[in-house]
């Protein structure tokens, strides 16, 4: 029995299908193009985090977001 995926929202196999074609096809040069674009992005930053603080940053990320969208926090 093959098991049912599930998807993020806003995701459906169609796009991930889509996701894993663009990266497949993608030249090594692409690739360090849009892995350099992405660090000279002045809004976002990249770090590392000690693995166990990972979900207490996602929640603050959360958090963060839903303060910007307006919404209350749960």
């Amino acid at each position: 029995m093959k098991k049912k995926s599930t998807y993020p929202p806003g995701w459906d196999e169609s796009r991930v299908l889509r996701v894993l074609a663009h990266y497949e096809q993608q030249t090594e040069a692409e690739a360090v193009a849009e892995d350099e674009a992405a660090f000279e992005n002045q809004t976002q930053t990249a770090m590392e985090v000690p693995v166990e603080l990972v979900p207490v940053v996602r929640e603050l990320i959360a958090k963060h977001r839903n303060k910007a969208r307006g919404k209350s926090p749960d």
